[in-house]
């Protein structure tokens, strides 16, 4: 009897951490949290544009790797290696003093109580908004981890520009994500930048799945030799928008990274989806706002796991 009580005991405390996710989390404990947030994302963003897009995949990428708890922000020590050095973040994840400063300032006003973990899913939310997408309640209460996870960040849970639909497939899956989730969150790329190395054998290798005119502007930028830190716009109609012309450029063979065309022209399911939002943007920002409320939940630390970081850089 003791046993069984001492699990009833165990069951409920875990379903009481997994509460603890809510979007009114710190309607008590700091209920300026929000707010300071948003105002620190928006000015940041008023300065660079493109830093929306650079903030939405910094928590694609926290998330995608052992979870959505910061762990994307720890600088390198002697002990541990930072996720930033990943071959997918060395030198393209960006927007880590963005996050910096947010902390700063919600550390002004309620210290020790937010977590960087949750500063990064806010933060995600505000970009998109603020460049013309949905608003939608993040849940919040994760806690902060007190390590990085560069060898898995380098063994395969961050997709590759080259990933085939199988392999986005697979890896959304493993994470919770559906393929409507994995279609939706793709959409994001309506925003932001490329650097020509991640698709100049796309240009040059005579593909059948990517328009001529499209193709012959972008090597423009991304001559066959050189240039490959050269900049392109992910959707070059409205790159500075978070609308749905992603799906038309795809529908057009104008995906500019192969891991983006694969979504549409082989007949797989996420074709209809692609076409879908392509005529239906409001069906697009609602599922896109789920689909980031899904992923904001992958293993994320809640109660007495981790810890709630006074600086996003360092473990306390």
């Amino acid at each position: 009897m003791v046993i069984f009580k001492f699990f009833v005991l165990l069951l409920s405390l875990s379903c009481f951490c997994q509460a603890q996710l809510s979007p009114t989390f710190y309607d008590q404990s700091c209920p300026n949290a929000l707010s300071t947030i948003r105002s620190s994302i928006r000015t940041a963003i008023s300065r660079e544009r493109r830093m929306a897009a650079s903030l939405i995949r910094l928590h694609f990428h926290d998330c995608f790797v052992n979870g959505c708890d910061a762990s994307v922000m720890l600088v390198a020590t002697p002990t541990m290696e930072s996720e930033r050095d990943a071959v997918a973040n060395f030198q393209s994840a960006r927007g880590f003093e963005v996050i910096d400063q947010a902390k700063s300032a919600v550390e002004s006003v309620c210290p020790g109580v937010v977590s960087c973990a949750d500063i990064i899913a806010v933060a995600a939310r505000d970009a998109s908004e603020y460049v013309g997408g949905p608003r939608y309640a993040v849940k919040v209460g994760r806690r902060d981890s007190t390590t990085a996870f560069k060898a898995i960040a380098d063994s395969g849970d961050l997709p590759s520009f080259r990933a085939s639909l199988d392999d986005l497939s697979d890896l959304f899956l493993r994470k919770g994500l559906n393929t409507r989730d994995l279609v939706a969150l793709s959409g994001a790329h309506t925003l932001g930048q490329a650097t020509c190395v991640t698709f100049k054998e796309r240009l040059y290798d005579n593909s059948s799945d990517i328009d001529a005119g499209f193709s012959s502007t972008r090597k423009r930028r991304c001559p066959v030799n050189g240039g490959d830190t050269n900049l392109a716009p992910l959707d070059q109609v409205t790159p500075n928008s978070f609308d749905n012309n992603y799906y038309r450029n795809l529908m057009q063979k104008k995906g500019l990274l192969a891991s983006d065309q694969v979504l549409f022209g082989s007949g797989a399911s996420t074709d209809s989806i692609v076409s879908e939002y392509s005529r239906n943007p409001s069906r697009f920002a609602s599922d896109y706002a789920a689909a980031m409320i899904k992923m904001g939940d992958i293993q994320t630390l809640t109660g007495s796991a981790g810890q709630i970081r006074r600086i996003c850089t360092a473990v306390n």
